[in-house]
């Protein structure tokens, strides 16, 4: 069976630093090798605008691999920005809104392993998870308990087959 395409991509921690250093380049080579043809949704409790975070994006591009004028652009048309409270219910609601007719989003979690639940619980309860994946890039847990109560919270609201971990620190090799 062909896995089906994601068809919105929704990062949470738009405002940090891994989607700074990290996020916002992968964001632009996938438009450069055209990849990126779906909405990109960034949440962060931060009073910013769409306008903002996309001034965000090129300085985050300047400093780590250059700007591409071209897939900037591709990158940047695409780009909107949610701010929001992560425990409010009125966030997930917006974000429902936002993705519009999107059938199988995915959520990447750049945000601390202690909102993991909160964001989690806030998307399921909107309807924001049905048919969505998502990606956890942390160190997954401080210790072997730790990791297990993080998959336990996670398969509250995704299968198995939904959840994508990323450990950056052996990304980085």
């Amino acid at each position: 069976m062909a896995t089906q395409h994601s068809d919105a991509f929704v990062f949470f921690g738009a405002t940090g630093d891994l989607a700074y250093k990290q996020i916002f380049p992968a964001l632009q080579r996938m438009a450069r090798r055209g990849l990126l043809a779906m909405p990109v949704i960034g949440v962060a409790g931060r009073a910013w605008t769409t306008d903002h975070l996309r001034a965000r994006a090129r300085q985050s591009l300047q400093e780590h691999g250059g700007v591409d004028p071209d897939a900037f652009a591709k990158f940047s048309a695409r780009l909107q920005y949610l701010s929001g409270d992560y425990s409010k219910e009125e966030t997930y609601e917006r974000l429902r809104q936002a993705l519009g007719g999107a059938a199988r989003p995915l959520h990447y979690l750049a945000i601390p392993t202690s909102a993991f639940e909160t964001v989690a619980r806030g998307r399921a309860k909107s309807g924001c998870a049905k048919d969505a994946r998502v990606i956890v890039e942390k160190p997954f847990g401080r210790d072997l308990v730790s990791a297990q109560e993080l998959n336990r919270t996670l398969h509250q609201f995704f299968p198995e087959s939904a959840i994508f971990r990323i450990d950056h620190y052996l990304g980085k090799e």
